[in-house]
């Protein structure tokens, strides 16, 4: 069924059943869900579809956007200069909407192109084709940044200069080793632009969001880390996930390598442009001499490494854990405004659900109206139920601020994935694994 016209408007009318999702059975292990709405639309992905890579300015303004089938070129075919004086390389994820319905034990996740009745805006907003490293081209104002740059001035993890020009170099590899609060310090360094004059931020919680609901209505499959299959079933729709990505790595190897630091070159899947898949990056011989180990860097539809390598702080969320004798529960609360983001209380913060206080696979997600993908439940597997994992502990006494890392690292193994979420640190928190991305929202 297409558009349909009204007598004598030229402004075309959209019914009400434009949308398509995947229903969730609570009490299914199967991480294979039901397609549901226009079945025409799971075939054409109309919102999916939109999501490309572009170069995006300070002032948050699009350069030009890459080609889809090769990042390292614009859309018209010339070179694109990914190295950050265009612009950052960013996926733009279009404005959409979307409902949660609920009924007995099913929940069904909707989207749409269009705002229908009872559907929820889901913003414009861009969030970085790589992960972040950090432009400490000036020494003062260090910038987040998603660039493909081998230069000193953007070299990764912890800045290390020692291993340049070594098989554990750092140039070009995204940044850890930097807190919550200062990924976000660094973020607004590109200035004051975008919502309410805090466009830019590091990784956030409504784009990490966006991103998960829009790969499950895509695949209707909870577990990410299927193998990569590139052909549609009969029907047309997508099948399978993105592969282990990068989580296959063996702990004390990749310590006794480079001390758990980022490894993966910054633009490793540049070759498919906008296009889901993954690419094989070989690890240096180093890392176990004389055996060939690949590790799969997954995207999807231009985002590198959504899942795996390394953790990924993320703004707009944070937890408020109590010990068992300070009240025994654990909130989880967001918010909407990156103006009121801080690390000192909840003010300016709502609620969204309370966590389980014991981590595990997770069994039950909070989702509510607005499709909260954190868990209320663990006891599943690595391919039951949302198939990925969560991370808790409990203070000794008192209340906890933490934040929270989604997508664990490269040696997470099965417990890595979209909706993997680490609640144990503070906003200060620093490690070797632990990195994020880079965000903008534009003005509303």
């Amino acid at each position: 069924m297409g558009l349909i016209i009204a007598a004598g408007n030229t402004k075309p009318a959209f019914p009400y059943d434009y949308y398509y999702g995947v229903k969730i059975n609570i009490n299914v292990a199967d991480t294979a869900l039901e397609r549901v709405g226009r079945l025409e639309l799971h075939v054409s992905l109309p919102v999916q579809s939109l999501m490309r890579r572009c170069l995006l300015n300070d002032a948050g303004q699009v350069v030009t956007y890459l080609h889809p089938t090769d990042s390292t070129k614009t859309d018209t075919g010339a070179a694109a200069d990914l190295t950050g004086a265009s612009g950052m390389v960013m996926v733009e994820i279009p404005k959409h909407y979307r409902k949660f319905e609920f009924d007995g034990t099913t929940f069904t996740c909707l989207i749409s192109q269009y705002q229908l009745p009872g559907f929820i805006e889901v913003p414009k907003m861009y969030r970085s084709a790589y992960e972040a490293t950090i432009d400490r081209t000036l020494s003062a104002t260090p910038k987040l940044a998603s660039v493909v740059n081998t230069t000193a001035a953007f070299r990764g993890g912890n800045n290390n200069t020692a291993w340049d020009g070594t098989y554990r170099t750092l140039l070009g590899r995204p940044a850890t080793a930097t807190s919550l609060t200062n990924f976000r310090k660094y973020a607004r360094n590109r200035g004051a632009v975008g919502l309410n004059g805090a466009g830019w931020n590091c990784d956030l919680y409504a784009a990490q969001n966006a991103t998960y609901w829009l790969y499950v209505v895509e695949y209707a499959n909870l577990n990410c880390q299927l193998d990569f299959n590139a052909q549609p079933t009969s029907e047309g729709y997508k099948q399978g996930g993105l592969s282990a990505g990068v989580t296959t790595l063996n702990s004390t190897k990749w310590n006794t390598f480079n001390s758990y630091y980022p490894f993966v070159p910054c633009g490793t899947t540049n070759s498919l442009g906008n296009a889901s898949g993954v690419v094989e990056f070989t690890m240096p011989d180093e890392y176990d001499t004389g055996v060939v180990v690949k590790v799969k860097v997954p995207s999807y539809r231009g985002i590198e490494n959504p899942f795996g390598h390394i953790w990924s702080w993320t703004d707009g969320c944070k937890c408020a854990i109590e010990s068992d004798a300070d009240g025994g529960v654990s909130s989880f609360y967001t918010c909407d405004n990156p103006a009121n983001y801080q690390d000192t209380n909840y003010d300016n913060y709502v609620k969204r659900g309370e966590l389980p206080r014991k981590e595990g696979y997770v069994k039950r997600m909070m989702i509510g109206e607005y499709g909260e993908n954190m868990p209320t439940e663990v006891g599943a597997g690595s391919t039951t139920y949302f198939a990925d994992y969560f991370y808790t502990n409990i203070p000794a006494s008192g209340v906890a601020q933490r934040g929270v890392l989604f997508g664990g690292s490269a040696d997470d193994g099965a417990g890595a994935g979209l909706s993997c979420a680490f609640t144990n640190g503070t906003a200060a928190s620093t490690a070797a694994t632990v990195g994020s991305r880079l965000c903008f929202i534009p003005a509303a």
